[in-house]
């Protein structure tokens, strides 16, 4: 059973999102907050496996708490939801370690379907948000090599499976594109995030962007 808390300060949307997920036989809403600063501490006591956490909050926003969750180094997966979608946004709360970035008024379907994307490991990354962040690394090329030399360290195979991560492939499509098992990516995601010092893929993307270690469009070449 998959655990979620939901932080949000409107009532009503966290009764309708509760609703949703309670409807799903692999899903248990166990947890409820009404701000950021509450749904820190709420998380940091029942340890759910994911959290929907609005940006928008009165006291501690989403972004903060996330951070905040993050260097408490809770093992939540957070899926930040907004009605926000404007790029600052985007960026901060991923930056902040974010698994993914969800909106409001995303289908129902969608939100159960991002909850088991999210605590199964993998990134949950909106082709239009993706695009937004490709562009926003376009207008910032001037920081490249700074970046750049934060992936020294990977090896070919690392640098490989972080380009398919890019890409916005899920661990088991990376598998097979490469003939591995899904542990053997997950040993390589885990090695790549402790290289670059940061806690989640989706961070890694980001920085992998910014820094033009991958390109838009561009497609790893075969390994082996």
């Amino acid at each position: 059973m998959i655990k979620v808390a939901l932080v949000d300060d409107h009532t009503l949307l966290r009764t309708g999102v509760r609703a949703i997920l309670d409807a799903q036989d692999d899903i248990e809403v166990v947890s409820e907050a009404q701000d950021g600063a509450e749904g820190v501490e709420l998380v940091l006591r029942t340890h759910p496996d994911v959290v929907l956490m609005d940006i928008r909050m009165p006291r501690l926003d989403g972004i903060e708490a996330t951070r905040r969750l993050v260097s408490a180094g809770s093992r939540a997966r957070i899926i930040v939801v907004t009605t926000f979608d404007h790029d600052e946004y985007v960026v901060q709360a991923l930056r902040a370690g974010a698994a993914g970035f969800l909106l409001k008024d995303s289908p129902p379907e969608r939100l159960a379907d991002a909850v088991r994307v999210v605590a199964a490991g993998d990134s949950l990354l909106a082709p239009a948000i993706t695009q937004r962040l490709i562009e926003r690394h376009l207008d910032t090329a001037g920081t490249e090599s700074a970046l750049r030399a934060r992936f020294a360290d990977l090896t070919p195979r690392e640098r490989d499976i972080l380009h398919r991560v890019a890409r916005g492939l899920s661990n088991r499509a990376i598998a097979e594109e490469l003939h591995l098992s899904e542990a053997t990516i997950k040993t390589h995601i885990t090695r790549i995030l402790s290289k670059l010092d940061l806690s989640s893929r989706v961070q890694a993307v980001v920085l992998a962007y910014e820094s033009g270690f991958v390109r838009p469009g561009e497609t790893p070449a075969a390994e082996g």
